[in-house]
């Protein structure tokens, strides 16, 4: 079967227009890994088995039928279209025989990970996310150490009713001009996870003054969480991409993480000691190997870049650093524009005008914390 029209398909083997096939963000993991940067394997549940989903339930019809009635002017109109689209999602299973094409390929993950029910992060992938006109950033889900292959079909399910979620109807309805929410496509990446020590985002370019003569690093202790929700004030060092060389460090206050339950899947926050809260967690020997990787990508791309990553243990408990993601700077001040010094979760970096998430599960954190408020 070939790659368009295949259900699943590993990343190493996404060909051809993979941004249709698969959506921005796994075509994106499948060039790197191509390109030869570290980066977790995994494969794409793609578009195909998004509508196959649809038709063979019975759901697209539904489905298109609440968007086209949602008002993209109204956010009340926008929950309650989304919130119909979620139940269904919670209700309905997937067919059998894509589920027996996800198993197969968790099997795969399994064998490489050496491990029963390996934990891996399911994504969202939608088309036309992450590209040089719109970055979808934290537009719709993603599920971390998720465990087994039941919770894996549930995450898949809640990624692909997260394409309907209110934020996401109103972003689609913002980039079509008025001409309705649309429904294009979702594809779900699902990678092997890994287990961070320090995790962040760089910019091949400051999004605070638009200098591009440095790479900007950021990072956090624990999974990424903590530094996209803007719980905590990341450690801030900027390398010189010319000379390689910390031009730059800022200690931040990190002063809580998150880290895996590891029994029961998912994640969960820990407070840090006060003493490492405050001290450096990235070496300049880490930092500068992140800013080459950082430099190669822009290369590679031809645009600057807004990149995740993180550093896990590898073999024999080595730290090695992996990338989770590349995509395009799409906000910020355009060349021989004045720097803008707004900032965003105290970072001191420019405040994009949709939050820049690197996909990690921050809306079912925040949500879980408003319920137990209002309780």
């Amino acid at each position: 079967m070939c790659a368009e029209l295949a259900p699943v398909v590993w990343f190493d083997e996404l060909e051809g227009d993979a941004r249709a096939v698969a959506g921005g963000k796994c075509a994106s993991l499948a060039e790197m890994r191509r390109a030869g940067f570290p980066v977790p394997p995994g494969f794409a549940i793609t578009v195909a088995a998004f509508q196959r989903f649809g038709e063979e339930t019975g759901v697209n019809a539904t489905v298109e039928q609440l968007v086209t009635k949602a008002d993209p002017d109204s956010p009340k109109s926008l929950r309650a279209a989304s919130e119909q689209i979620e139940a269904l999602a919670a209700e309905v299973r997937l067919p059998a025989g894509l589920l027996g094409l996800i198993e197969s390929a968790y099997r795969r993950v399994a064998q490489e990970a050496g491990e029963d029910e390996p934990a891996v992060a399911v994504r969202s992938s939608a088309v036309g996310e992450d590209s040089a006109d719109a970055s979808f950033a934290g537009q719709q889900e993603t599920y971390l150490w998720v465990r087994g292959l039941s919770h894996l079909e549930q995450a898949v399910r809640r990624c692909w009713a997260s394409y309907f979620s209110p934020h996401a109807l109103s972003y689609r309805a913002w980039l079509a001009h008025g001409r309705g929410v649309g429904t294009v496509g979702m594809s779900v990446g699902v990678q092997q996870m890994v287990d961070a020590d320090v995790a962040g985002v760089m910019f091949t370019r400051s999004p605070g003054t638009n200098d591009r003569s440095i790479v900007a690093i950021e990072a956090g202790l624990g999974l990424g969480v903590s530094v996209v929700a803007g719980e905590i004030t990341p450690d801030q060092i900027w390398v010189n991409k010319v000379t390689r060389e910390v031009v730059k460090r800022k200690p931040g206050y990190k002063q809580v993480r998150y880290v895996p339950n590891r029994g029961t899947g998912g994640t969960r926050c820990e407070d840090v000691p006060e003493d490492e809260a405050t001290r450096l967690c990235l070496d300049d020997e880490t930092a500068k190997q992140l800013a080459e990787y950082g430099v190669r990508l822009e290369r590679h791309y031809g645009a600057a870049q807004d990149i995740e990553w993180a550093l896990t243990r590898g073999t024999g408990d080595t730290p090695a650093l992996v990338l989770l993601q590349s995509r395009p700077i799409t906000t910020g001040p355009k060349p021989g524009e004045p720097g803008r010094d707004a900032t965003a979760g105290g970072t001191g970096m420019a405040a994009p005008p949709l939050p820049s998430q690197t996909d990690y599960v921050v809306q079912q954190l925040l949500a879980t914390s408003k319920k137990k408020v209002q309780m």
